[in-house]
């Protein structure tokens, strides 16, 4: 089978200067490079042989440091807790990036510096937050801006002679 071109693509095709040609094409180009997918890796590099090898009982932290690296993060309020934490993420052009793969690592550590636990955790601990929109929830009762504004009008109470608000015995 052999494809035609119309007789309308043809003389469109002679007129088109080259120059016009080009500058279409690289407008083209350029804008669908703005649909590429864009993946991304943030914190620890995953070896599974190295994370395979740290062994509770018979690892400290040392041999966890050499084996490992330096921890992502150590646990803030226990320092015998470290966490290693490697993400992928996916994202079109300008939205915002999406998990694809998660793994959490944390080595948990006996009070003599030696492993106590190894967990690992995935995608199933990750949390998505969406904002509540323009206004944020309160607790209480609902007034207007006027009722704010003039509402304590009234509300005052005088003082006797001499006291102030802060001091009502008036310095007696």
């Amino acid at each position: 089978m052999q494809c035609r071109v119309s007789p309308e693509m043809e003389s469109l095709m002679v007129r088109t200067p080259p120059l016009a040609a080009t500058a279409l094409a690289l407008v083209l180009v350029a804008s669908l490079a703005g649909c590429a997918r864009i993946r991304d890796h943030k914190g620890y590099v995953v070896d599974s042989a190295l994370i395979a090898s740290i062994q509770p009982g018979i690892d400290n932290r040392d041999s966890v440091a050499k084996t490992l690296g330096r921890p992502s993060f150590a646990g803030q309020f226990n320092d015998r807790d470290w966490y290693y934490v490697s993400r992928d993420t996916r994202a079109l052009a300008f939205a915002n990036p999406r998990p694809e793969k998660q793994l959490v690592l944390a080595v948990h550590f006996d009070p003599a510096g030696n492993v106590a636990s190894v967990e690992r955790s995935g995608l199933e601990k990750v949390v998505s937050i969406s904002p509540n929109g323009d206004k944020t929830p309160t607790l209480g009762r609902k007034r207007g801006f006027f009722r704010d504004l003039f509402g304590n009008i009234g509300r005052v109470g005088g003082t006797s002679a001499g006291s102030t608000a802060d001091n009502p015995t008036g310095g007696q």
